[in-house]
């Protein structure tokens, strides 16, 4: 049994809803001098997975899922509503990076998945989720590159009045990201 089939028998499907992806990621760390020493790192492996509820009108769903060592068993440690999410942050098909952040209403996380491949694939399954399961899912807004830093990113992001994905230029990078990622 794979990972993903694992994930979704032993959280989802008891909770009556249906793991759509998972990736593995990790805590993306800001670089700082590390002088001081550091406590030891913690023994687990972090999945961020999207699903969707089994009963109508059907809600999709963002979960972190931790397996912790010397364990088979998954553990739900958060889970949100893509309606709390506002942006999915690093898309850029000019540079492979397997950096993304998630931008929630009362919280951000920065997350390294394991390859840009992994987060790539899955960026598109959350986008076509919304597109299937999403009510708010008809609306559009421009979506905007911004120079920071000299990096130029791109975002996917979610307007909170009407509930809906921000990709006017998404779908081109995306297109252009899938020529460089998939088989």
């Amino acid at each position: 049994m794979n990972i993903q089939s694992a994930i979704n028998k032993e959280v989802f499907i008891p909770c009556d809803e249906r793991m759509l992806v998972a990736v593995e990621v990790r805590r993306r760390k800001r670089k700082r001098l590390s002088f001081l020493p550091t406590g030891a790192k913690g023994d687990y492996t972090t999945f961020i997975c999207v699903s969707v509820t089994n009963t109508r009108p059907h809600q999709l769903l963002i979960t972190k899922v931790k397996r912790f060592g010397g364990s088979s068993t998954f553990t739900r440690r958060s889970q949100w509503t893509v309606d709390q999410l506002r942006q999915v942050n690093g898309i850029n098909p000019n540079k492979d990076s397997p950096e993304f952040n998630l931008v929630f209403d009362n919280a951000v996380d920065l997350w390294l998945a394991s390859s840009s491949a992994e987060k790539c694939i899955f960026v598109q399954i959350l986008y076509h989720a919304c597109q299937i399961y999403w009510e708010g899912k008809t609306e559009f807004i421009n979506c905007q590159s911004k120079l920071t830093g000299g990096k130029v990113t791109s975002s996917l992001r979610l307007s909170a009045p009407h509930n809906s994905l921000c990709i006017s230029q998404y779908g081109e990078k995306l297109s252009m990201s899938e020529d460089n990622y998939l088989f």
